[in-house]
């Protein structure tokens, strides 16, 4: 049995309410997931960038 089989065994054998609080809570989870992945990608994109930005010629919008 996958382990996805064995939480819905476990889920389906909860009240609607706490089913809910499972769902909920595995919607954070995959949301964590995908802002992490984003989190790294604007890492990523930020060093590649950061000679573009940080240079002496805009220092003058550094304070803006």
């Amino acid at each position: 049995m996958t382990i996805a089989e064995l939480i819905f065994e476990q889920v389906k054998k909860l009240p609607d309410q706490a089913a809910r609080e499972v769902l909920d809570f595995v919607g954070f989870i995959r949301e964590r997931g995908e802002r992490a992945d984003w989190r790294d990608l604007m890492s990523a994109q930020a060093a590649s960038l950061a000679p573009v930005w940080d240079n002496a010629e805009d220092k003058v919008w550094d304070d803006a």
